[in-house]
């Protein structure tokens, strides 16, 4: 239920102790460039696309005229 802004707030609870969780990143994303903060209870990654996985211009010559398209990555597939 989301609290309404017409009814304060009594109480709000957040569950604390120990707590894990294990992610598991695909080979489009860059793990060695992979940035984390906490902040006021709150965890932040920051797991930046790998570049191989970006899009990327080709240029396509055909007879004496030169084009440029733009690539796309196909979707990933589980």
């Amino acid at each position: 239920m989301k609290p309404s802004l017409t009814v304060p707030v009594i109480a709000a609870e957040r569950p604390h102790g120990a707590f894990t969780r294990q992610l598991f990143l695909v080979d489009t994303l860059d793990a060695e460039r992979l940035q984390a903060t906490y902040d006021t209870g709150v965890l932040t990654l920051r797991i930046p696309v790998a570049e191989a996985a970006k899009p990327r211009k080709v240029p396509i010559t055909a007879g004496t005229e030169e084009r440029t398209i733009e690539a796309q990555s196909s979707p990933i597939s589980t």
